[in-house]
């Protein structure tokens, strides 16, 4: 580990103290798991301790640990993962947060401290149902208003659950139930000999 990577860690755990639940450092990245309960703390002290002075949020996105590690993960289903920089030090950090409840994942929004948020949030709600406590317009960005469901979820059905199409004789788009057949697929090089009948 590097002599800078050092400093950061060490720099996190001064200022941090209980309110990360871990610190990891893994090819030159370092992560830092916090307490959903001072996220939004832990948000504001990222960005304004002179000696950690991470000024911006390069992403956020949600994550579903359902099926992780082959479904042996016995952790918290949801998190929401940051990615920060610090210009004035030049080093990153993974910030990760978890949602206390997986029936309603609920964590802080962090727009206030990083108003880029905003829309990063929003498609993490959109995508995996993550309400984040105090956004102002938490609302769906990339599925449709009447979308039912959150689609990135492990246990949302490939299909989905229904379909749109445009109907010429009402003239409008119109929502039914999916209509896709199942049917299995196997590959070439898996085919018995005489898969499909006489060749």
């Amino acid at each position: 580990m590097s002599d800078r990577l050092i400093q950061l860690v060490a720099n996190l755990e001064k200022v941090l103290g209980t309110r990360a639940q871990s610190i990891h450092t893994a090819l030159g990245e370092v992560t830092v798991v916090v307490n959903a309960e001072t996220y939004f703390e832990t948000a504001v002290l990222l960005r304004d301790d002179p000696t950690l002075a991470f000024e911006q949020l390069i992403d956020l996105c949600g994550v579903d640990y359902q099926e992780f590690r082959d479904g042996r993960w016995n952790g918290q289903r949801f998190a929401v993962v940051s990615h920060l920089l610090s210009i004035e030090h030049n080093w990153r950090l993974r910030m990760r947060v978890f949602a206390s409840d997986d029936s309603y994942p609920l964590v802080s929004s962090i727009t206030p401290v990083w108003n880029c948020a905003n829309w990063f949030e929003r498609e993490a709600f959109d995508l995996y149902g993550i309400i984040f406590d105090g956004h102002e317009d938490l609302r769906r960005i990339l599925t449709d208003y009447g979308f039912i469901g959150h689609p990135f979820r492990k246990d949302f059905p490939i299909s989905g659950h229904v379909e749109m199409r445009y109907d010429p004789e009402l003239k409008r788009v119109v929502y039914q139930p999916v209509t896709i057949e199942a049917r299995e697929i196997t590959p070439r090089i898996v085919r018995e000999e005489q898969y499909g009948g006489p060749v």
